[in-house]
């Protein structure tokens, strides 16, 4: 894996997964930065998808995974911001593919959609993966 650097948030319906991505980053030496939710108190998703996207664009971070109940509310949020391709992913071949074809810097997942198991196997695939530019490159800068 590159030099990753992964700004990691979520809302309360997503926080038990939150904090077991942090685990499995810990675990493989890939720098974080939580951006909260730090509890499972409600709060409002489209602030924390603003939050990892302004780390994504300022360089600190070149990947985010935001987590909320479906991973809708949070993709909608932060591809709202130019310049963040957020991927909404519930399998391993839509997370591959997201990095692939589109170049996606944000991974979207619903704890109440998916497994926990399958979420951890979607972030390592998500994380391992790299973009094929090449054609898809001509059509991602078109999104720009």
């Amino acid at each position: 894996m590159e030099n990753l650097k992964v700004a990691i948030g979520s809302d309360h319906g997503g926080f038990n997964y939150k904090e077991q991505i942090i685990e499995y980053l810990k675990a493989r030496n890939i720098e974080y930065i939580d951006v909260g939710t730090y509890t499972r108190e409600s709060c409002d998703y489209p602030i924390i998808a603003k939050h990892v996207a302004e780390k994504i664009l300022s360089g600190e971070a070149n990947r985010g995974i935001l987590v909320c109940g479906t991973g809708i509310g949070m993709s909608i949020a932060a591809n709202k911001v130019r310049g963040i391709r957020a991927a909404l992913c519930g399998d391993t071949y839509s997370a591959r593919v997201s990095r692939a074809h589109n170049n996606a810097n944000v991974l979207c997942l619903g704890e109440r959609v998916i497994g926990e198991h399958l979420a951890l196997d979607i972030v390592d695939v998500w994380l391992k993966s790299s973009f094929e530019a090449g054609r898809h490159k001509r059509r991602v800068d078109m999104i720009e």
